[in-house]
């Protein structure tokens, strides 16, 4: 297959993926707006932030390396060895949940069960759905592999709508529960998520005529089971080999996503109660970066594993593969930049309004606005970052991927010891600035990466991070405009100052956004020219 025809499935992989999680995500979103009106701030303190970190961190230290690994380089393979390579993430995940599930119990504090009912069974049903979800781990790096456009997207909105349903409902009917509501939810989340991918492929598979039944490397279900291959190795060496190095990656990655929720259960900076509402504007804030950002990270990081061979630089690779790869990386890098700014600059006029329409008093007073716009700019960090570590961790070496290894670890002491000073300083807030700290840096060290990837090649990607005077101009005055109009019209005046606050925001962001489409033209003929891709007969979905 060649470069351009993997780019056109990454990027209808990611098109699509926004559509339809955009939707779910929408109806999830007001799901949740409803449920948070029944719930005190110690609930969702301890279901958002210290049992969902028991479940993400088990989840990422049992698969993480392993779903980089498998998904690097092309098709030729022994897809047995792979399957047999993703199993082991079963015991492993079952260690961390019993392991962690022991800290969660024994060694860090429990709360008040008058307040917080049933804290020692939301642990145990946590730490269970972990390990159900890691059931379905050879399925999703197949259909990943393959690029199945629909099949993710469709069977992790699906169980996250149901399990917003579920959750709504037992808080409704039976709200003295208290956490085996989320606990049971969680376990039907990560239950039906599986059943989407078990349930397709046992189609699929079962179906002769079916075009991309023919095109998979296993013609059974029974090939995804653990067997001793005919090579008579259990594993791909090579595979193994670089898992590790990404685990020992993983484990520091691990600590940077959720360094603030650690901080928080581990050395109580915090109470439950302020721990729920910056968890709810941590949630709120991140919206658009997991609709739009990560679909695109994980589908690009595809393509350039599968475009880019790892232990080559850009000398020894395909010239067109390296071209392709670099306008793709441009693009990418613009497109992060002007999403990121526009959630910048407009976020920041918007926060409060955002919060009371979603959560009221309890999210729109106190420090809940002055969050989310701290938010804001760590989102525009986000996005960039993003796109560059997706180049970068499908380019690296594995001998770079160890030394980025030493990278992350400082990374990831400074950052720990930032957030307890930062958060001691200025409250939850600090947490934010932490980690626009370390991204900005992490962002450093992966542009310092692609300059040195492409410094003996014509091409510069990293050219994507300029952006014209006149749009940037666009975005300072839109920024002013706004920023005047949330003084005098949000948000106690009334509803009709609060939709005449949106007016302005809608006419500012039309007329940015057109000036982006005259003055980005580059970009532009990207996103026409992939989004128009004909689809290809055998791998749809």
């Amino acid at each position: 297959m060649s470069s351009r025809e993997v780019l056109g499935q990454a990027a209808r992989l990611a098109s699509s993926g926004l559509l339809t999680q955009v939707l779910f995500r929408l109806i999830t979103f007001v799901l949740n707006a409803f449920i948070l009106r029944f719930l005190s701030k110690e609930i969702v303190g301890i279901v958002n932030v210290r049992l969902t970190l028991l479940y993400s961190t088990t989840i990422f230290l049992a698969r993480e390396a392993f779903r980089k690994a498998c998904l690097s380089g092309g098709a030729q393979r022994d897809w047995s060895q792979t399957s047999n390579l993703l199993w082991l993430t079963v015991p492993l995940g079952v260690f961390w949940s019993l392991f962690l599930g022991w800290v969660w119990l024994q060694l860090l504090e429990v709360p008040d069960p008058n307040v917080v009912p049933h804290y020692g069974t939301g642990v145990v049903l946590f730490g269970l759905s972990a390990v159900v979800e890691l059931l379905g781990e050879p399925f999703w790096v197949l259909a990943q592999a393959h690029m199945f456009v629909k099949l993710k997207v469709i069977a992790e909105s699906l169980s996250v709508i149901l399990k917003s349903v579920l959750t709504a409902c037992l808080v409704l009917c039976l709200p003295h529960w208290g956490l085996y509501i989320f606990s049971l939810a969680q376990l039907f989340y990560t239950t039906v998520l599986v059943l989407c991918y078990v349930i397709y492929f046992m189609k699929l598979l079962g179906s002769s005529e079916s075009t991309k039944q023919q095109t998979l490397p296993i013609s059974r279900m029974t090939d995804l089971l653990p067997s001793i291959t005919g090579s008579g190795a259990f594993v791909n060496w090579k595979e193994a080999r670089l898992t590790w190095s990404f685990f020992k990656q993983s484990f520091l990655k691990q600590i940077l996503t959720e360094g603030e929720r650690y901080v928080m259960t581990f050395l109580n900076v915090l109470n439950f109660g302020d721990q729920g509402v910056y968890d709810i504007v941590n949630n709120l804030g991140s919206l658009v970066a997991r609709l739009i950002f990560q679909p695109i990270e994980e589908s690009f990081y595809v393509f350039f594993a599968k475009v880019l061979e790892r232990e080559k630089g850009a000398a020894l690779q395909k010239q067109e593969d390296l071209a392709v790869a670099a306008i793709v990386l441009e693009s990418l890098l613009k497109l992060a930049l002007l999403a990121g700014l526009t959630i910048t600059v407009f976020g920041f006029a918007y926060s409060q309004l955002a919060l009371d329409i979603y959560g009221g008093a309890m999210l729109s007073s106190g420090s809940g606005p002055v969050l989310l716009r701290s938010y804001c700019l760590y989102v525009l960090l986000l996005a960039i970052n993003g796109v560059t570590e997706c180049f970068t961790f499908a380019a690296m070496s594995k001998k770079e991927v160890d030394r980025y290894n030493f990278t992350m670890l400082a990374l990831s002491s400074s950052f720990l010891v930032f957030s307890y000073l930062l958060t001691c300083w200025c409250g939850s807030v600090g947490f934010i600035l932490a980690n626009c700290l370390n991204m900005g840096i992490r962002i450093t060290k992966s542009l310092c990466f692609i300059h040195r990837y492409y410094r003996d090649s014509p091409y510069r990607p990293l050219a994507g991070l300029y952006l014209s005077p006149v749009l940037l101009g666009a975005f300072a005055l839109s920024g002013g405009i706004t920023g005047v109009s949330e003084v005098f019209l949000c948000c106690e005046q009334g509803w009709p100052a609060r939709l005449a606050h949106i007016a302005v925001g809608a006419f500012c962001l039309g007329v940015t956004l057109g000036m982006a489409f005259f003055t980005e033209t580059k970009l532009i003929h990207f996103l026409r020219t992939q989004l128009g891709v004909p689809r290809p007969t055998d791998k749809t979905m």
